[in-house]
């Protein structure tokens, strides 16, 4: 079974992608900062990780860099709020595969998701 982590602040976010996923068939574990993130990285070596470019205390470009350094297989997908396309461009050029502004349309997460854990690309509706 695949393992994805959603790094979020919010807990709302964090519960919904969480829920979908868990039935789109992942094993799902949640981070609401920098310190837990990276502890659960080391523990579960999730197959991706959803991870907000704006969290309190260590930023989400902090926690992309910790991931990659140790951990360069796993895919990381960024999410924000802000259109800061500086912050964007740095977080791909650290290797982050995608971003999603939100709010964003679950269905076209959980399609990524899909093509970027089991390599399979599916319709968007």
């Amino acid at each position: 079974m695949k393992k994805i982590l959603v790094v979020d602040d919010q807990y709302g976010i964090r519960v919904l992608l969480c829920e979908i996923l868990q039935k789109d068939g992942y094993q799902m574990h949640d981070a609401a900062n920098g310190v837990q993130a990276l502890k659960i990285v080391e523990k579960e070596q999730p197959d991706l990780v959803l991870l907000d470019m704006k969290i309190p205390g260590m930023d989400g470009l902090e926690i992309l860099k910790h991931i990659k350094e140790d951990h360069p297989q796993i895919n990381v997908i960024m999410m924000t709020a802000y259109g800061e396309l500086n912050l964007i461009n740095e977080a791909m050029s650290l290797g982050a595969i995608t971003h999603f502004a939100k709010p964003f349309d679950i269905d076209d997460i959980r399609a990524v998701i899909k093509e970027s854990i089991d390599g399979s690309k599916t319709e968007a509706k």
